[in-house]
Parts: structure tokens; C-alpha cells; sequence
């Protein structure tokens, strides 16, 4: 028998899977073609550690050391950047993120585009680096399979019930002595079928587009640049520039695609801060970051059921939480000492929204 069945095949279900698989035998269902198809691979692909609230923060601190020793972070910086009539959220948002304030003619040194004539603030942090995602996907899945457990995919879950143990229909059964629910945008779903309270999940769709490199610049050394008030941001990606709009807009499970009128709106609020227009987008794309009420993940069992396990609710933060979230769930999932503090363990329990 199975000793943790994972529904999720996303960055969630692979990273609790690896480190599961040190005490039993993991098998993971993906019910799309490939791993990562939905929200995991469209990651913004970024490490920042002040990137998130509290309880997002101490996991990425935690998470760090992971992506340094297997080498899958590569220096990008970010340049936080305001209009002139955005001091005050210029400050707030330099202070949640740790930015360093810089001249104007500073920031022109690191990205040639910024428009002089509205950008009225900027600053910069050395601490954003690109996360080599596939890479880590792929590195977790072979974790699992070295301990012997197995990663399907074309696994979409038709039934779910509970005797004495997790009976999970798909194409095939398997049978679990404990399920983990790390299906991104469809938890409640799952939790649903296993007659497990629902903790709230609303996915948000988040729009990209993919511009040729503005104004025929190198890009490889330029930093991310990020509106204030996360209204914008803007990432060199092999060449290319991706932008988004960074619309937080509610809906339901699905496979999400742009909205041509928001993202209009995205590249319009982007152009209003460079000198380069936007004359032609190569491709387009978008997808789901889940949240709970709180805005913060939602890992380990169930209060109702030790044996159903969440790793929940990554919203815009799994890459760079995973490797501490996955090992959180682990520690929960097996009766060991988490190695985060308490507070912390806390404020991701499942325990806090069933009050």
C-alpha cells in the first residue's frame, strides 16, 4: 500500500512528495500531461526573500540555503519603481520589500529604458535571483522515483473515499494510508470528494505577455522592475521581456488564459515608465495563484483527519517557499519536531480557519 498518495503534480505536490518519500512510499498523480501544467509552470520564477507577509517570509529565510547549495538561484536584482506622485507607497513598499533607495540616475544605470520625465523613485535590492524551475521540478521528481515511489500523470481523480485507509479512483485505484491535497487551484475540490471542510480556496488569474527586448537592448544583466503597489512588473526572460499587470482577479479552477483589456491596461501602466513603447507582444499567457482569506499557505493534516494532509494556498510565493514548506508538511505529516517556530507553524495550520 501507498503510505502518501499526492493529487498535485505542481511545485507543491513534487517538493512534499521528495521529502515524504524519506519515510515511506510516495506516489504522486498529476491529472494533466505534463507536471507543473497549470500554475507552476507560469512562475514569475523569481527568489525574493522579502517577498510576502510574515509567515511567507520565514520560509522563504528557510528555503534559502536549499536553492544556494544545489546552485538553482541566479543573481537578477529588482528595481522597485514609482511615478512621481507615488512617494508614500514608494516608502511603504521599499520598507515591506528591504529596497534600498537610488538616485534616479542610478536606476537609468541598470535598466536604460526608465523614463526620466515620470519616474519619480526608485530603488534596488540585490537579493532577487531567477530560480531554475523546471530544474527543481524535475530534481524533486527524481527523489521520489530514487525512493521508489512513482510520479503519473493523465491521473484525473474521479472518486475519493475513506474506509480504513484513502481509496482514489482515476483511470486506476490506488489505495493510501494518507493523502496529501496539493491540487492548487482544485484543493477544495479534492477535499470535497473526500468529505474534508473546504478551506476557502479562491484562485486569481494573473495575466503575462512576452515582448522582444525593448529598444534592441541586451537584457541579460537587467534587474526585474516592479511597479509600486504591485501594479506591474516587468522581467527579462532569455532575451525577451515578460510583463505583466499583476491583476489579482478572482475565479474559478480552469486552465486561465489572458484577458486582452486588462493586459492592455498592464502594458499601458508598464510604457507609462519607460521611453520604449510596446509595439508588438509575441505571446501571451496567464495563471492561477490561490489563496486562502489570510493570504498565507495552508500546510499539514487536517483537524478532522490526521491522514488528509494540505499543502495549500501557495498563492504567488511556491517556488520560493517550497523547499521549507515541503519539509514542514513532512515534519507535520510524520509526528516530527517542525523545524520552524511555533508562531509560524501556526499561522499555516489548518487549524486557524476551521475556528
Amino acid at each position: 500500500m501507498i503510505d502518501f498518495l499526492i493529487i498535485g503534480g505542481g511545485i507543491a505536490g513534487l517538493s512534499a512528495g521528495a521529502r515524504l518519500s524519506e519515510y515511506g512510499i510516495v506516489t504522486v498523480l498529476e491529472a494533466e500531461d505534463a507536471l507543473g501544467y497549470h500554475t507552476s509552470g507560469r512562475s514569475a520564477a523569481l527568489f525574493e526573500k522579502g517577498y510576502g507577509p510574515a509567515s511567507v517570509k520565514t520560509l522563504n529565510e528557510a528555503s534559502a540555503e536549499f536553492f544556494e547549495t544545489n546552485a538553482y538561484l541566479t543573481p537578477r536584482g529588482l528595481v522597485l519603481v514609482g511615478g512621481q506622485d507615488q512617494g508614500e507607497l514608494f516608502e511603504k513598499d521599499a520598507s515591506d520589500l528591504g529596497v534600498q533607495r537610488i538616485t534616479l540616475e542610478d536606476a537609468s544605470g541598470h535598466i536604460p529604458i526608465l523614463n526620466p520625465d515620470t519616474v519619480g523613485y526608485a530603488g534596488i535590492s540585490n537579493s532577487a535571483f531567477d530560480i531554475d524551475t523546471d530544474r527543481v521540478m524535475q530534481d524533486f521528481a527524481r527523489v521520489i522515483r530514487r525512493n521508489g515511489g512513482s510520479v503519473l500523470t493523465r491521473q484525473k481523480v474521479r472518486g475519493l473515499r475513506k474506509s480504513d485507509h484513502w481509496i482514489v479512483d482515476t483511470s486506476e485505484t490506488f489505495e493510501a494510508r494518507n493523502l496529501v491535497n496539493a491540487a492548487g487551484a482544485w484543493v477544495d475540490d479534492v477535499a470535497r470528494l473526500a468529505g474534508i471542510t473546504p478551506i476557502g480556496i479562491t484562485p486569481y488569474r494573473r495575466s503575462m505577455a512576452r515582448l522582444p527586448a525593448p529598444g534592441g537592448h541586451d537584457l541579460r544583466n537587467w534587474p526585474m522592475m516592479l511597479g509600486v503597489g504591485e501594479t506591474w512588473y516587468a522581467k527579462p526572460d532569455a532575451g525577451k521581456l515578460l510583463v505583466s499587470p499583476c491583476e489579482s482577479d478572482p475565479t474559478t479552477p480552469h486552465d486561465a488564459y489572458a484577458d486582452d483589456m486588462v493586459l492592455a491596461e498592464g502594458l499601458a501602466r508598464y510604457e507609462d515608465m519607460v521611453t520604449e513603447p510596446v509595439t508588438r507582444v509575441e505571446t501571451n499567457w496567464a495563471g492561477l495563484r490561490s489563496f486562502v482569506a489570510d493570504g498565507t499557505l495552508v500546510l499539514g493534516p487536517d483537524p478532522s483527519d490526521s491522514s488528509f494532509i494540505w499543502s495549500a494556498a501557495q498563492g504567488g510565493y511556491g517556488f520560493q517557499t517550497a523547499p521549507a514548506a515541503a519539509q514542514l508538511v513532512a515534519d507535520l505529516a510524520t509526528g516530527n519536531a517542525p523545524r520552524l517556530d511555533a508562531a509560524t507553524v501556526q499561522a499555516l495550520s489548518p487549524d486557524r480557519l476551521h475556528r
